[in-house]
């Protein structure tokens, strides 16, 4: 995903011309990459339980730590993307619009 958003990363930049409501889709594009890592993670996780079956109980242990931690990440990219909305919300209803 790193180097898709970076990629994205130089037309992005033409929305500090849209000003606030550039700063809100940008939390949008951040929201959005949030939840296709946690769809991902998920999907990972139930393709691992599926194809490994009865594994040992050290092997799904690592699966779902590995779950929790891409949760966390992604958790935290909605987070930061839904404050990004607010902070352009409240500039556009600051500024008059």
């Amino acid at each position: 995903m790193l180097p898709i958003f970076l990629v994205g990363l130089f037309p992005m930049l033409i929305l500090a011309l849209l000003g606030f409501a550039g700063l809100g889709l940008l939390g949008i594009l951040l929201i959005c990459a949030g939840l296709s890592d946690a769809l991902e993670a998920h999907s990972d996780f139930n393709q691992h339980i599926i194809v490994e079956g009865y594994a040992r109980r050290t092997e799904p242990a690592i699966d779902a730590s590995n779950l929790h931690s891409a949760v966390r990440s992604a958790t935290a990219m909605r987070v930061a993307g839904a404050a990004l909305i607010i902070a352009s919300i409240c500039g556009l209803l600051y500024s008059g619009l």
